[in-house]
């Protein structure tokens, strides 16, 4: 009996199905090609679909593949043929949730390219070996934008979770001496 959902990858590819930011947490594909051909396969099955507004959900290859798009970014979950579908969809959304958040909107292909330290840091907050961690697209970016944020940068030019990130240290270091 199986109490925890697991999660075999997180993909998230380009407009031709080429590998933006992806995770794997399963020896299932043992080499970089099996998962090329993989991402390759689950692309094409999948790119004639609308999931634009809402997820959609697929079985292939003895897995559970949830998926949605946006602009020129295709964003994927996959799940053992035995995973309930809801979990891996609330994965989903968290990482579409945040990748939103993280690029203010700006959700396309050249903004995530330029943010790819973010977008690999959001897939460290929501799956851990397989685990999943969080599912709160807000939770998410917020960890995530404090752990890029420069420390350096002013106030100003820092968004309001990481002027608070930023207070919250300064207070923290002055308490503490």
């Amino acid at each position: 009996m199986k109490f925890c959902p697991t999660i075999k990858n997180v993909l998230l590819l380009d407009s031709e199905g080429r590998r933006m930011a992806v995770k794997y947490y399963t020896d299932e594909w043992t080499t970089n090609g099996a998962k090329l051909a993989f991402e390759k396969s689950i692309f094409s099955k999948t790119q004639k679909t609308n999931a634009r507004t809402e997820a959609e959900i697929v079985m292939f290859e003895n897995n559970v593949v949830v998926y949605k798009f946006i602009q020129d970014l295709h964003f994927f979950v996959t799940g053992g043929d035995d995973e309930n579908e809801l979990a891996l969809a609330t994965v989903l959304q968290g990482f579409f949730d945040a990748v939103t958040l993280l690029l203010r909107g700006n959700v396309d292909q050249r903004e995530a390219l330029q943010n790819l330290d973010m977008m690999f840091l959001c897939l460290d907050e929501i799956v851990d070996g397989g685990m999943i961690l969080e599912t709160d697209g807000n939770m998410i970016a917020g960890k995530v934008a404090t752990h890029s944020m420069d420390d350096g940068a002013p106030l100003s030019e820092q968004t309001i979770t990481q002027a608070l990130a930023t207070a919250r240290e300064h207070l923290t270091r002055s308490l503490l001496r």
